[in-house]
């Protein structure tokens, strides 16, 4: 009998194939006392050494089918393998105790991984699986046993797992992996980003999955709703190869539009821009059309260094990203790290509720020297194209115009040796802050334009922390209240001329785009995948009736699953 699996819907697509279980080694060992500590301490060296060299053949393999931002978390691996303080810990417990290899090794990286996992930051839990990897490969190797080699696989399959590594994901081949399945995770795990960057549909955090299925089992994965089916009935086969087909020569219709305006049904201009994390990722987004860069996470810049980026660094990398967008404009976000996501190089104080704490612009303001090394290789680069700069987690006027006193002073320096260095820069502001969204209309007469970070601001305004399983179910972009602040910060925005931008997960929507049209949202930043596809259906949608749709979801519905039937309905007679 067909059985129904729902998660969370992590990478679009359809695929349809015969599962294929991710089954790992028995990693289980025997507890043992040893006499020669030197001897075993040699035992982890060797497997770390050996599960080094892995990575490091799995990262060559990968590069060309992975972005360098996804590659990078092989260099974290690889870091995790030489860590002085974890491979401190394990010979400490092999010379006090006396404990096997494998002991030792099990206890400190599942200590390791546990002290990550009790991290209120989704980045830092998700990074809980990164240390999990790795200790699997070292106590493989420790064992004299073999990890799954996914990169022999040679036929059509549903990859099913518990859990799938980035070391997994990099060594799929699309041609035969036609979907990925797993237990855990979310839309900020590797797996998924990874996914995401191969086109692979993907459900994740469906609990059960690699318990309820066995090999070979026919299974679809729609990456579209989130939901999985095993052994699904002839006739749903069927409806959903049609809609792969349709979903097929729907993208080769997308790639029509790569120089097109985004524009809606009745000839309304708006901007379809690109998330990145680094220069590198501008490639992908103009070979995807994007109108420009609505959000260069300038944090990647720091996390994938291991000292403060200087000035000349930074001033390289965005001088990169503006010229490499050909004259399109190029927002940078300012340095937007947490308490519990600190830098190496950067000792912040640990704190027991870190999301609302020190982090982002309250860290560059207690750090100015730091601030203004950013903020003049920002204005430096400016000369060579159109350049904005957007500050992260303002919550009151005095955080905006401290941040804003400082650029100046920055400008100011600069144009001392080249006049008029940095005039045309336009700063913003992220709206993710629910008391910035309620005073959008005393912000909007300080800057240029806002952007509006859906992802904090949801779980700001909820209560409820994103990267929490159990509370997963209050993250609800079209819940009617919330749509309600959304449309309050853009009519802020429009009362004194200030443009009104999205780059959280929710400006990628597809149920939120008819809502955020009608509200008149004036710019939408995604990742580069999503851009042709947003552009497709925004110029087959008229605002007028996008408008009437918001006033009907705002005013007659009371839930979250109201406003997505409705829009799903009105969408379905479009």
């Amino acid at each position: 009998m067909a059985k129904e699996i729902k998660g969370i819907a992590a990478s679009e697509g359809i695929g349809i194939a015969p599962v294929y279980r991710l089954v790992e080694p028995d990693l289980h060992y025997q507890k043992r006392r040893v006499n020669n500590t030197l001897t075993e301490y040699k035992r982890v060296l060797q497997a770390f050494n050996e599960s080094t060299d892995e990575l490091r053949r799995i990262k060559k393999n990968a590069r060309g089918r992975l972005a360098d931002e996804d590659l990078q978390v092989f260099d974290a691996h690889i870091a995790i393998l030489s860590d002085p303080e974890l491979l401190g810990q394990v010979k400490q417990l092999i010379d006090q105790q006396q404990l096997c290899a494998e002991e030792a090794v099990d206890r400190v990286t599942s200590r390791f991984a546990q002290t990550m996992v009790q991290m209120t930051d989704p980045y830092f839990k998700e990074r809980a699986g990164d240390v999990k990897d790795v200790a699997k490969r070292a106590m493989a190797n420790l064992m004299g046993k073999k990890l799954p080699d996914i990169s022999t696989i040679n036929h059509p399959v549903i990859l099913v797992a518990h859990e799938v590594t980035p070391s997994d994901t990099s060594q799929m081949d699309k041609k035969f992996i036609k979907g990925i399945v797993t237990d855990v995770g979310g839309r900020t795990s590797h797996a998924a980003i990874m996914a995401r960057t191969l086109r692979i549909p993907a459900v994740v955090g469906t609990e059960h999955a690699a318990e309820l299925t066995r090999d070979g089992q026919l299974m679809v994965v729609d990456g579209l709703r989130g939901v999985v089916f095993v052994e699904p009935t002839q006739d749903k086969v069927t409806s959903y190869r049609d809609k792969a087909h349709e979903l097929t020569e729907e993208r080769q219709n997308w790639a029509q539009l790569v120089n097109a305006p985004s524009v809606s049904k009745n000839g309304q201009r708006f901007a379809i821009e690109a998330n990145i994390g680094n220069p590198d990722d501008v490639a992908d987004a103009t070979r995807q059309g994007a109108d420009g860069v609505g959000l260069f996470r300038s944090e990647f810049l720091y996390m994938g260094s291991d000292h403060m980026p200087t000035e000349e660094e930074q001033f390289t990398a965005y001088r990169q990203a503006v010229t490499g967008m050909g004259g399109k404009p190029v927002v940078v976000r300012t340095l937007d790290i947490g308490g519990d996501k600190p830098l190496p190089y950067l000792p912040l104080p640990r704190e027991m509720n870190p999301f609302l704490g020190y982090r982002a612009i309250r860290i560059s303001l207690k750090h100015p020297d730091m601030f203004k090394t950013q903020l003049r290789a920002l204005i430096r680069a400016s000369q060579f194209g159109p350049l904005s700069i957007m500050f992260p987690m303002i919550g009151t006027i005095a955080e905006l115009r401290a941040a804003e006193k400082i650029f100046n002073e920055c400008r100011s320096e600069l144009q001392a040796d080249q006049p008029g260095l940095g005039d045309d820069i336009k700063l913003g502001m992220m709206i993710e802050v629910p008391l910035a969204a309620i005073n959008a209309d005393q912000f909007a007469k300080e800057v240029d334009f806002f952007s509006i970070g859906t992802n904090d601001l949801i779980q700001y305004s909820f209560a409820a922390d994103r990267g929490n399983d159990a509370v997963a179910d209050l993250y609800q972009p079209l819940n009617p209240a919330f749509l309600g602040v959304i449309q309050h910060v853009i009519d802020a925005g429009h009362r004194h001329n200030t443009k009104v931008a999205m780059c959280g997960e929710m400006a990628g929507d597809r149920l939120a785009l008819p809502l955020l049209m009608g509200m008149g949202l004036d710019e939408y930043s995604m990742s580069a995948s999503s851009i042709l596809r947003t552009r497709m259906m925004m110029s087959k949608l008229d605002t007028q009736k996008c408008s009437d749709l918001v006033n009907e979801a705002v005013n007659n519905c009371v839930t979250n699953e109201e406003v997505e039937q409705l829009v799903r309905d009105r969408l379905a007679n479009n």
